[in-house]
């Protein structure tokens, strides 16, 4: 049974397959009333439908609970370990070792909205508002996310990535990315971290669209971040909300791989 009151809700598989990495009741104070499986789904329904949290359905809790628990698993990083540990899992499922060698990084303008936060205009793309800087392996999973101004340059913004670089990306070696990374920024990768970037370019001869190895990988993940109707722009106040909220997007695929029912 899916047990599901929306169409983003969890099924019974994969609330089985994720409840036991959220955290437990610590034991002070009252005992904890809500139900978890229903905050999660609850934030799954924000995402995926844009609404604001005040409007959320009556079948959940409160908003102000909802967003409780959102914001708390974001400060304590419950939401990224949830995510790593299905990455790891995906890559496993799929015959790959948990830690990847290789990836792609990318960024994407997005507009954002009268919400107050940090914003700039990228003069390339014209756009006025913020940059998610993604770095994923070559299955297209997420291994780092950072959002910053739009403003700031693809060089400095793929800095902000590498140094967030955790214990998944410790075998990570090589990395492809396109021309508006060229410059110092290989050589302090490689002395820095011994990571080798590697620029994929569009052939000469080339007219129109094309498919380009390796970096359609990074592409296709920003499709699937644009399935959700909270990332069409970003409307979020700060730019960690953001990256959570990208984060747990790509939980919910994760999910719908390793349990389809």
């Amino acid at each position: 049974m899916k047990n599901q009151i929306y169409p983003s809700d969890l099924t019974d598989n994969q609330w089985e397959h994720i409840k036991d990495l959220l955290p437990a009741h610590t034991g002070r104070g009252r005992p904890r009333e809500l139900d978890l499986r229903l905050v999660v789904n609850a934030v799954f329904y924000v995402l995926v439908t844009g609404c604001q949290w005040r409007y959320l359905p009556a079948e959940y809790p409160n908003w102000q609970s909802v967003y409780y628990y959102f914001r708390l698993w974001q400060r304590t990083r419950v939401w990224q370990q949830i995510h790593d540990c299905l990455r790891c899992q995906v890559r496993q499922k799929a015959g790959r070792h948990k830690h990847p060698t290789a990836g792609c990084l990318d960024s994407q303008s997005v507009k954002t909205t009268s919400v107050p936060g940090i914003r700039g205009f990228d003069n390339g793309k014209k756009v006025n508002g913020r940059k998610r800087h993604i770095l994923v392996d070559t299955l297209g999973l997420l291994l780092v996310v950072v959002v910053h101004a739009a403003n700031i340059s693809e060089s400095a913004g793929a800095r902000l990535v590498f140094a967030r670089m955790r214990g998944g990306c410790k075998k990570l070696r090589r990395i492809w990315v396109d021309g508006g990374y060229f410059g110092t920024l290989f050589g302090w990768a490689y002395v820095q971290f011994r990571l080798v970037l590697q620029v994929v370019k569009r052939p000469p001869e080339q007219k129109g669209f094309s498919v380009l190895p390796r970096r359609w990988v990074v592409e296709r993940t920003f499709a699937w971040l644009s399935n959700h109707r909270r990332l069409s722009k970003d409307y979020e106040r700060e730019t960690q909300t953001a990256e959570a909220l990208i984060q747990i997007a790509m939980m919910r695929l994760m999910l719908r791989r390793l349990c389809p029912e």
